[in-house]
């Protein structure tokens, strides 16, 4: 059984914002994650956004499969999607589906509103209240890595920003589900792509972490739910779960390279400059190289299923600093 993991919390709206960039960078280097409060996103709408999640994933999957994913938007069915690139399992169990940028919002696929009239509304009102959490929190690591906090605004990674909302799905299952040659998870092993990760629960546990992922054997530690990419996984514990990520990357554009606050003539770079969305089109082709065996199919089976390259390329010089950062929306106010 793997112990449970206290976590710093952050609080978003401190007035002392020195303090407050010290705090973070202590948890990224101690933990790789932390809990966000006072981060402006109402218990409510938390509620509304479970609740519509829930109705999209019951439907059913003829239905989603009409939102299949396109363009790294819409529905991706259960076992479609392998995080750790490593493992021999088909896939990871749970189901998911992913809103880009609303600035292309002709790109992004909608439930039919004779289906489920609030689900669209819902979603863009949750995605600009968090988007904007996230550019505050982004300022705060600028000064955790010793940055002008306006440091990311006139480097003009996030003009535009490439916000992603992810609503996931895992259905109860007693447990990691074993064969003789593999174990399948809800989300295998994995560290998040971009620059941070904002995650909501619906306070169900079954979210792990490991803080030293070259360390064997790796030690595994529950996260407990605050309520009222660090690698990490979600194991089944037999019950249904639901999650919401906000994955806050750079623009496609933007050339991510080691700051200079994060390496020295005796620590130097490790990697090349590279654009933030070729990074990620190739991670997302890694993690996704099964789904077109899969959606195949199952059309044949209808007929007879990182905190970013800026954080990626930036903490990761850093030797004293936590390669990756993950963030939970607390539902405690």
């Amino acid at each position: 059984m793997a112990n449970s993991l206290q976590l710093p919390v952050i609080d978003l709206c401190s007035p002392d914002r020195t303090a407050t960039a010290r705090a973070v960078r202590r948890a990224c280097m101690e933990y790789g994650f932390f809990y966000l409060i006072n981060h402006g996103v109402e218990e409510t709408l938390f509620r509304q956004v479970f609740e519509q999640s829930r109705r999209f994933f019951s439907l059913p999957l003829e239905e989603k499969m009409k939102l299949d994913r396109k363009l790294n938007r819409g529905y991706t069915p259960l076992y479609a999607e392998k995080l750790d690139t490593s493992s021999s399992c088909k896939g990871d169990s749970k189901e998911n589906f992913h809103i880009g940028p609303l600035e292309h919002s002709d790109l992004n696929q909608w439930p039919s509103e004779g289906v489920l009239p609030l689900w669209k509304a819902t979603m863009e009102d949750y995605y600009e209240r968090v988007l904007n959490a996230g550019k505050k929190l982004v300022s705060l690591i600028a000064l955790a890595l010793n940055l002008d906090e306006d440091f990311f605004d006139k480097a003009v990674a996030f003009n535009p920003p490439n916000g992603f909302l992810r609503l996931l799905h895992y259905p109860a299952v007693p447990g990691p589900l074993e064969s003789p040659d593999q174990v399948i998870y809800g989300a295998s092993a994995h560290s998040d792509y971009g620059m941070i990760t904002l995650l909501a629960t619906d306070g169900v546990p079954g979210l792990q972490v490991c803080r030293e992922k070259f360390r064997q054997p790796r030690i595994w530690e529950d996260v407990p739910n605050l309520s009222g990419s660090t690698l990490h996984r979600v194991v089944p514990t037999g019950s249904e779960r639901y999650s919401v990520a906000f994955f806050l990357d750079p623009n496609p554009d933007c050339l991510v390279e080691c700051l200079e606050s994060c390496c020295s003539e005796s620590s130097p770079c490790r990697f090349p400059p590279i654009r933030s969305g070729d990074y990620l089109e190739e991670r997302f082709r890694l993690t996704y190289g099964s789904y077109v065996m899969n959606t195949t199919q199952f059309v044949q089976i209808l007929v007879t299923l990182h905190i970013c390259c800026w954080k990626y390329r930036m903490l990761l010089k850093n030797k004293h600093f936590h390669p990756y950062i993950f963030i939970f929306l607390s539902l405690f106010f």
